[in-house]
């Protein structure tokens, strides 16, 4: 198999594990395009991951050398256009890693944007240590909406029972019965805190829109962990200036790519929305960094091999 836009620490668990598999794989961490495809050649299966978005061009490109079949280190498909990437005969498919890892952190970004935590450390940093203007919130007093109650949401669920809080779920299957479900609309405006764990489509593309936004309670907190075009950001914006949100906590963006992962210190930053929201003192913002910690990314990269290994053995069985 062959490793496209694999980081170093993604190499190493490779080069360990994929010996466990039979498997030799070949690592590069250039993402994949038409320019590089010759590193898959001979190989039918390749892993990429979910920091670069996949050019149709590159897909057909590797279909012409042989690839079959793509593991995405992510559960998110947004950065392949996969019915393309069927049509011309190749097979995309996601990859399990631990839920836990984005739940506790969206429980973080959740304690750390009702107590404040942001103007507190960067007054701390000055040796500022006067107490806040803004009273913290403590989450037992608090409505927390789930929107999206699959592997993920679900954990974070798990994990808001123990603070006492009363959590509100929306998702189009019902798993669980201990949870109350309500639809969307009724979710916002119940919900003192809306956390977004549901996949990016065409359906969900913009889920929090203006109209949505505004029809949320006054001084509530959006938390997104999911991916970054959930969410309306200019509508985002307008709402946490006006006063209508009491905050957000943002590990995804829309237009992080090229940002986030880069050492931009020296550069100026072209996004108006990253830069305005970064001013704000009630918003919290991080580089899609949710998912990474130690047993995710061994996860991640377990399973992209295992992927690969199951296709080539179902591609066998068939013949």
């Amino acid at each position: 198999m062959t490793v496209y836009g694999c980081g170093r620490d993604e190499a190493v668990l490779f080069r360990e594990m994929a010996p466990l598999f039979d498997v030799m794989p070949t690592i590069t961490e250039a993402a994949v395009s038409e320019g590089n495809v010759g590193l898959a050649s001979g190989n039918r299966c390749i892993s990429v991951g979910h920091k670069a978005q996949i050019a149709n061009s590159a897909l057909l490109a590797l279909s012409r050398v042989g690839v079959a079949y793509i593991s995405t280190r992510s559960i998110g498909y947004n950065h392949i256009d996969v019915e393309y990437a069927e049509s011309v005969g190749i097979s995309v498919e996601n990859v399990a890693y631990s839920p836990d890892s984005v739940a506790d952190y969206t429980l973080m970004l959740m304690l750390m944007v009702v107590r404040n935590a942001k103007s507190m450390i960067r007054r701390a940093d000055v040796h500022d240590y006067r107490l806040n203007e803004v009273r913290g919130k403590e989450l037992r007093d608090l409505t927390v909406g789930v929107v999206g109650a699959g592997r993920i949401g679900a954990a974070v669920i798990d994990r808001l029972r123990g603070f006492g809080c009363r959590v509100l779920a929306h998702d189009k299957r019902r798993l669980r019965a201990s949870v109350d479900y309500v639809p969307l609309d009724e979710l916002l405006r119940r919900s003192d805190i809306v956390t977004l764990h549901t996949p990016l489509d065409a359906g969900t593309h913009h889920l929090l829109n203006r109209r949505r936004i505004e029809e949320m309670k006054r001084g509530a907190f959006i938390i997104n962990t999911g991916r970054g075009a959930l969410v309306d950001t200019g509508a985002l914006i307008s709402a946490l200036e006006s006063g209508g949100l009491g905050g957000a906590a943002l590990d995804v963006l829309e237009g992080e790519e090229g940002i986030f992962y880069a050492d931009c210190r020296d550069k100026t930053i072209e996004s108006k929305q990253l830069v305005r929201l970064q001013e704000l003192p009630n918003v919290i913002v991080s580089p899609h960094t949710a998912y990474y910690t130690d047993h995710a990314l061994s996860d991640t990269v377990e399973n992209s091999i295992a992927n690969c290994r199951k296709f080539e053995s179902r591609k066998q069985h068939w013949i």
